[in-house]
């Protein structure tokens, strides 16, 4: 696969959007090779997971967040369900699962009820443990301040605003991965 053109495709400007998109796609991508360096017993397929982290927001495009220069029609919370589409439609059914699973620490379909999300009543959760490292990468980078690498502490401070169980599983993460 060659993401770069898939990335092009979509961001084809040389705008605010782009530059957003392409640190905070790289940054999460840096640091989800390195736990893929430092854990070889995770057996982790690196070229996937270097793929997959670049293109994991690639549905904010379709969305309206002015704050990051999204100036489409969706709402943000459902960019990672859009991105699958995208990715789906481009022939990446594996990388589409990474787009709609990483928002938060996935969203699981009693969290989606009980919040009464707009997205289908069922598992957005990282499965696989790529799904996993490049979802636990994600939480160290914000689109709002795409440069600056959260600590620890401020990673958890930012999923703990959505709940207990999206938190658990990123403590779950820093245990396996840091």
């Amino acid at each position: 696969m060659d993401y770069q053109s898939i990335i092009d495709k979509y961001y084809n400007e040389d705008n605010k959007l782009r530059y957003i998109f392409m640190t905070h796609s790289s940054l999460v991508t840096k640091r989800a090779l390195k736990i893929c360096d430092l854990h070889p017993e995770l057996n982790l397929n690196r070229r996937f997971v270097e793929e997959a982290a670049m293109l994991h927001d690639i549905g904010i495009i379709k969305c309206n967040a002015p704050g990051i220069y999204c100036f489409g029609n969706e709402l943000y919370l459902i960019h990672g369900r859009i991105g699958a589409e995208m990715m789906r439609a481009e022939g990446y059914p594996d990388h589409a699962r990474i787009c709609e699973r990483h928002t938060g620490a996935g969203i699981g379909k009693e969290e989606i009820k009980r919040l009464g999300l707009p997205l289908p009543y069922e598992d957005f959760l990282p499965e696989t443990m790529e799904e996993k490292v490049i979802c636990y990468a994600d939480k160290f980078f914000s689109k709002t301040h795409p440069e600056v690498e959260k600590s620890i502490n401020e990673a958890e401070k930012s999923l703990a605003k959505f709940g207990k169980d999206g938190l658990k599983r990123f403590k779950e993460w820093e245990m396996m991965f840091e």
